[in-house]
């Protein structure tokens, strides 16, 4: 597809037949099904409507344990049928997409292992993808075994604007990249919560713009104290075991790169800082998350102070040119998940992964887990991590 027509595509939010026979797509319409739970983790960022915004999808199904929250998702989704027990549902129903939508991460690994066994042919799931290493490792190893193709939420990954940020850097508008400097939103949750469910984005936008991490060295502190185990408690949202109301940590990539994490409990107006910058040679760029992400451009090796040059704007047509897509804002969600949508149908026509695949998942729970880690060993954690155990139990 030509950025013409992604263009094109992406302002309708809905993908044409025509579009996907270019990808050679069949006019056949995708059983979909739809797993939630009202309460526990509901159905996560639009996970469970965006199907109906996929002309080749058809939802037939959606499980909810709940059965108020079941009910009122099988009239919003216009399902027609509705089951308690979602290996049931995958049993009769006999889906090839499923949305594993479920924001809480107690449930994701069962959930994902069952859909694999009932012989899904793709998945899109919302982040982040697990509690621990070793259960995203089962989900990965159940699904490659099944030949299923899985997508992970992470919406800025697909934004056409970060495809115009990495044509930038590959056309060297920022020098070499010393730094990349991310934060969350270091609200209530911030420090080990806020590593864990935002800081899954900005580690999974460093590993798109700088590859793999090599290593990571971090502090994570309680009350101004380094966490013992002691402070380790059960997190919210099923996020398995947490500590720390600040977090410190430090990443190398391929030379020159290094990357940094940090988060501290409310320090600051809620979202004010979520994001990433990425600091180079010549110049510098801001980077929020979302669909159509915050994009701004200093071509200025100094990175702000006493800077003559003014902040540009990046946009889906490139730099200092004007948005041709639709936007409610960069917290819009909704074309991202499109976009995911159409993506993974992609991957299962052509048997490619999906831009975002749960490698890439892993990938970042891995960085986020690396924290934990160098903190328990006291120095450097390389990466991969040797240990697929959550640290925290292990202090």
């Amino acid at each position: 597809m030509n950025r013409r027509n992604f263009l094109k595509t992406s302002a309708g939010l809905s993908l044409s037949l025509a579009a996907f026979s270019a990808h050679g797509a069949t006019a056949t319409k995708y059983r979909v099904a739809v797993i939630g739970r009202t309460g526990k983790g509901n159905y996560g960022h639009g996970l469970d409507i965006v199907w109906k915004q996929i002309p080749q999808a058809e939802i037939v199904a959606v499980a909810d344990e709940n059965e108020k929250g079941r009910a009122e998702a099988a009239k919003r989704l216009n399902a027609p049928r509705a089951y308690a027990d979602y290996r049931e549902m995958l049993q009769k129903e006999k889906p090839q997409l499923v949305s594993v939508a479920p924001r809480w991460l107690d449930c994701h690994r069962d959930m994902v292992v069952a859909c694999a066994k009932a012989g899904v042919r793709g998945i899109m799931m919302e982040k982040p993808m697990a509690r621990t290493l070793a259960e995203a490792d089962e989900m990965i190893t159940a699904c490659e075994r099944a030949h299923v193709k899985t997508a992970i939420s992470h919406q800025t990954r697909y934004s056409p604007r970060l495809e115009r940020v990495k044509e930038m850097i590959a056309a060297g508008k920022l020098g070499d990249i010393l730094e990349l400097r991310g934060r969350g939103k270091e609200d209530s949750r911030g420090g080990g919560e806020d590593l864990m469910v935002l800081g899954s984005h900005i580690m999974d936008l460093m590993r798109l713009l700088a590859g793999d991490a090599k290593w990571c060295m971090a502090r994570v502190f309680d009350n101004g104290k380094p966490v013992t185990k002691a402070e380790v408690r059960d997190g919210n949202e099923g996020i398995g075991p947490l500590a720390g109301d600040r977090i410190d940590a430090m990443y190398g990539f391929a030379s020159p790169t290094v990357g940094y994490f940090a988060s501290q409990r409310n320090a600051g107006r809620p979202t004010s800082r979520f994001g990433l910058r990425v600091l180079g040679t010549k110049g510098c760029l801001d980077i929020s998350t979302g669909s159509l992400p915050n994009v701004f451009f200093l071509d200025d090796p100094r990175w702000g102070a006493g800077s003559k040059a003014e902040w540009q704007p990046v946009t889906s047509a490139g730099l200092n040119q004007p948005e041709p897509l639709p936007t409610k804002g960069p917290s819009d969600l909704n074309p991202g998940n499109v976009w995911i949508a159409q993506d993974l149908i992609h991957a299962v026509e052509s048997n490619t992964q999906p831009k975002g695949s749960f490698h890439d998942g892993r990938a970042a729970l891995e960085m986020i887990l690396a924290v934990y880690e160098s903190h328990r060993l006291g120095g450097l954690a390389p990466l991969p991590l040797k240990n697929r155990e959550h640290p925290l139990t292990l202090l």
